[in-house]
């Protein structure tokens, strides 16, 4: 017998209860840049085979595998026996849509005259994530590139001219690369002449070297390092690199003097001590990879700590500032000011670095100091509740319609959202260098928190301010340099209320780099208009639009709409913003982006006043095996009368004639609102493309499974009601309607329908399996959250403490719940989870939960991975678990399977020799002897089945080899009847 060998596999705990007579357990074994891009979309082709993973059917007795995976088709290929070795891959249909490179990320220049081709790989191996890494105050650091850890790249960029009429030209490649050459935060010169991005390689141990700067001349496409010297690196811990102008940059760099790490003490130097003999009030969410002693400290100040130095094109570097923990840069719309912020000691072990003691300080461009902004101090104890927020200046920034102001707000009620006071924040305003004893100016006083600015010029910026609790949300339009006149609301609305969402407004770019709100002109008239580019959500679904409003009447005309019968076209961008002065709509140019059910998106030019658009982009469809899939969005209503959707989604060629109810996935994600009018309207658009994810459902398209995606499982809290009260009651409420619709429409089997999610999913899935198991076969959860005891401070929405809402926290648990769940649940979790709340303890300890009550579970740790996974090695193995399943639990589940034994005869009430003999022979000896009563329970079962008004008390089987034909038979018990609602 041939051993395969790996480093790596996951860790897998499996648990079956003894009636399934089941073989023994078995083992088996990201983008970054600065520039204002275009969503990425996905390519699929062919798969590739990777040698590192083990085959489906791996070579026995000296047989040798050639790392070639084969499918399996069916749950009989599934031999538990054979999965010992390592990682496995999912059948070939679902690796070809998987297994593939994406589309490039798109990034258009400055004047909108050049497009970049970011290219990117696929997935990564695992070896990438293997790397070394610091968990220090809430982030990961890869201490060999001193960047974050587990950075995605590009591999190389492309440069295509944008013609006249809209189309591009021929690519041109940026030149001079080291091979191997890993690229990041792909930036434009404000001139658009040149880009600067990092660049990094493998080196021969597997690590990954230091992050050096690197510059590209547009024109020629020639690139070359910034820095003549060889020993100066990025240090891209958090900021990283700047334009300060068309030819000079401001760096993080990492300082020359630095030395070795620190090395950890043998012995510690005292015990570990927190106090609070202040009796301070601190309250945080789980947290995780916080500092733990000094030594963490230390390790932490040596990574992060940068050296600031002004970089030419020429080649000169000037160092500036001293040493420091930089986090942010950024320069004023002039070019002659710099914000820099920077965090310091004290630490915390409570809470991550986003709340350690912040200073803001005002430089000159040439790196000179001039005066401190703020020094915030540590923020331990800003409170649980929503809209709390830090105390002090915050949201420092400069308006970017002026060449050297500042705008930042503060809290007027301490940052606790619980008290009340008017205003609640009050925004300020104040020019860089402002006169001798001039004091900061009141820009706007608000009585809900800040959301921000769009700012125009001095006669018109918007401000934003919303309120969780109530889902308020307002639109002020103010005059910044007149103040004669008063602000006023423009938009007062729910921010649940997405059908009344009246659009944001367009920006355009400014010369200096800054986005502004688009002003738009019309020859006729003198008015002053904007353009507000809004989903356009409809009971029908949404239908995006364009419309020219009148900033100062309100009045509307609908420009551009999206064609509702047969695409879903939305506005990505302003494409006419290239030059100064006055936008006039009929000369006006946008971005547009086009999909429909069967056809991927593409990117078109749209011109006025013909309107004519011009397509930029050929992607090629990412699976053409499934392009004729069918998708609709379905609507259907919960018992309490709210209105539910879901998107549907049948495989290609499916005939409800010919193929019946299929087995059915159903994937989904609960989401709280105030009201039942807002949790009912129709989100998201029928003729979207199906986007597929490397971990998404609709993989299983391609497995001829039914996929009821997204289906709404609202949890609403009216008035004074905390939604998640009802969480249980409104979560099974939202399932059963799911469920039903389905069985319905004849598109899935009522037997074999399993549900999922990930991770507020996960923590769904198992509910539902807890309090509903009459609506699914069996269930697979991931990276979720089992016992919210664990999360006392807060989980998802929900801002009350578990002392204050003791039973909430128990009665939504599902580990609470272990004992109730009977029906196979696969749980699968990475083994470095940095989300808060969803330690990889959830599923340690649920799972113990579930065996220790004999349920069938099975957990999957992936080494190595984080709350979504990443590396090839798990994404497949993922997928093969996941498929294996369902096609073990789902796809041949049937209360039906064995009519042909004639154990259920129609309207049958007496028991018989021959069903009891066909009993006996399914179970084996064991069974023969109570073949009698299990024939009369099995009737008694069928009636129960047929009428759910009935709440049959069965008798408490005698034995367990009873329990065992049941199962085997695909039947419900006293324990398990689908009419018994578990009650």
């Amino acid at each position: 017998m041939t051993l395969h060998r790996h480093f790596f596999k996951p860790f897998i705990l499996s648990s079956t209860p003894p009636f399934l007579f089941l073989k023994p357990p078995f083992v088996s074994p990201y983008s970054l840049h600065k520039s204002h891009s275009l969503p990425p979309a996905i390519i699929r082709a062919k798969s590739m085979r990777f040698s590192s993973l083990i085959p489906v059917h791996a070579a026995e007795n000296g047989g040798a595998s050639n790392g070639a995976a084969s499918s399996a088709s069916t749950a009989n290929d599934f031999d538990d026996s054979s999965f010992e070795n390592g990682y496995c891959l999912p059948p070939q249909e679902i690796r070809d849509i998987v297994d593939a490179p994406p589309l490039p990320t798109l990034s258009f220049s400055p004047h909108r005259d050049k497009l970049l081709f970011l290219k990117r790989r696929s997935l990564p191996p695992l070896a990438d994530l293997a790397r070394p890494e610091e968990k220090l105050a809430g982030i990961r650091i890869d201490g060999k590139s001193n960047s974050r850890s587990r950075m995605s790249f590009y591999t190389g960029i492309g440069i295509h001219h944008v013609m006249e009429n809209g189309t591009l030209g021929p690519e041109k490649e940026i030149h001079g690369l080291p091979s191997g050459a890993k690229l990041n935060f792909v930036t434009w010169s404000n001139d658009g002449s040149f880009l600067a991005f990092s660049v990094r390689t493998d080196e021969e141990d597997g690590s990954s070297s230091r992050l050096s700067l690197w510059v590209a001349d547009v024109e020629t496409g020639e690139c070359r390092p910034l820095f003549q010297a060889s020993n100066i690196f990025l240090n891209a811990v958090f900021d990283n690199f700047v334009w300060i102008n068309n030819s000079t940059l401001l760096v993080c760099t990492i300082p020359l003097s630095r030395g070795d790490p620190p090395k950890k003490p043998l012995i510690p130097s005292g015990p570990k001590v927190q106090s609070n003999e202040q009796k301070n009030i601190i309250q945080s969410r789980t947290y995780q990879d916080l500092l733990k002693d000094e030594y963490d400290e230390d390790m932490f100040e040596y990574y992060a700590t940068s050296q600031l130095v002004l970089a030419s094109l020429d080649g000169t570097v000037n160092p500036v500032g001293k040493p420091a923990i930089y986090t942010s840069m950024d320069p004023s719309p002039d070019e002659n000011y710099i914000l820099i912020s920077s965090i310091h000691r004290p630490y915390s072990f409570l809470v991550p670095c986003g709340r350690f003691p912040k200073k803001v300080d005002l430089w000159t461009a040439d790196g000179k100091f001039i005066r401190e902004l703020c020094d915030l101090p540590l923020a331990e104890d800003i409170p649980i509740t929503h809209n709390s927020v830090r105390r002090g200046m915050r949201s420092i920034s400069w308006r970017a319609d002026k060449p050297s102001s500042l705008v930042w707000v503060e809290t007027q009620d301490g940052g606790d959202a619980k008290i009340e006071v008017s205003p609640r924040d009050i925004i300020y305003t104040e020019l860089a260098q402002p006169l001798e004893n001039e004091q900061p100016a009141v820009f706007h006083r608000l009585d809900f928190r800040y959301g921000g600015i769009s700012w125009c010029d001095d006669s018109l910026a918007l401000v934003y301010e919303s309120w969780y609790k109530t889902r308020k949300i307002r639109t002020w339009i103010v005059s910044p340099g007149s103040q004669s006149v008063s602000p006023r609301i423009l938009f007062d609305r729910s921010s649940e209320d997405v059908y009344s969402d009246p659009g944001s407004p367009m920006l355009r770019r400014t010369p200096a780099g800054t986005y502004v709100i688009a002003k738009i002109k019309k020859e006729s008239d003198e008015s002053t208009y904007v353009l507000l580019n809004g989903n356009g959500a409809t009971p029908e679904g949404n239908v995006p639009f364009l419309d020219l409003f009148d900033i100062n009447t309100g009045s509307k005309e609908r420009i551009w709409e999206s064609d509702k019968e047969k695409y879903y076209e939305s506005v990505v961008a302003l494409m006419s913003d290239q030059n100064e002065g006055d936008i006039y709509v009929d000369r006006l140019k946008i971005l547009t982006s086009r999909e429909s059910k069967t056809e991927n998106t593409q990117y078109y030019m749209l011109s006025w006043p013909e309107k004519k658009a011009h397509q930029i982009t050929s992607f090629p469809h990412p699976y053409p095996q499934l392009s004729s899939l069918k998708k609709e969005m379905i609507r259907y209503k919960r018992k309490d009368g709210v209105q539910l959707t879901a998107t549907l989604y049948l495989p290609p060629d499916y005939d409800p004639e010919r193929d019946g109810p299929l087995p059915c996935l159903m994937w989904s994600y609960p989401g709280e609102f105030k009201s039942k009018d807002a949790a009912g309207q129709v989100r998201g658009s029928p003729n979207e493309f199906a986007g597929i994810g490397s971990t998404s459902p609709l993989l299983w398209l391609a497995r001829k499974f039914t996929i009821l995606s997204g289906p709404t499982i609202p949890i609403i809290g009216e008035g004074n009601e905390e939604a998640n009260d009802s969480y249980v009651e409104q979560l099974v409420a939202s399932a059963e309607a799911a469920v039903e619709e389905v069985i319905r429409r004849g598109v899935a089997h009522p037997d074999k329908i399993a549900v999922g999610g990930h991770s507020y999913g996960a923590f769904m899935t198992a509910n539902l399996l807890a309090h509903a198991p009459h609506l699914f076969c069996c269930g697979i959860a991931r990276s979720g959250a089992y016992n919210r005891t664990l999360t006392p401070f807060g989980f998802q929405n929900e801002d009350r403490t578990l002392w204050e809402a003791t039973s909430t926290y128990v009665d939504m648990s599902p580990f609470i719940s272990a004992n109730k769940i009977k029906k196979p649940i696969l749980l699968v979790h990475g083994e470095e989870d940095n989300n808060p709340g969803t330690l990889t303890m959830q599923s340690d300890r649920f799972f113990n939960a579930l065996k220790g009550h004999g349920a069938l579970c099975r957990l999957v740790i992936l080494p190595f991975e984080s709350h979504g996974y990443a590396a090839r090695e798990s994404v497949m193995h993922v997928l093969w678990e996941t498929d294996r399943w369902l096609q073990k639990y789902c796809v041949p589940n049937s209360s039906k399977a064995n009519e042909d034994s004639n154990v259920l005869k129609d309207n049958t009430t007496s028991t018989t020799d021959a069903e009891g003999k066909a009993i006996g022979a399914a179970g084996g000896v064991a069974e023969q002897e109570y073949a009698g009563l299990l024939v009369d329970r099995i009737h008694m079962t069928r009636r129960c089945h047929q009428d759910k008004a009935v709440r049959t008390n069965f008798l408490e089987l005698s034995n367990e080899s009873q329990q065992r034909t049941f199962n085997k038979l695909g039947l419900c018990s006293a324990k398990q009847c689908s009419c018994m609602c578990n009650k």
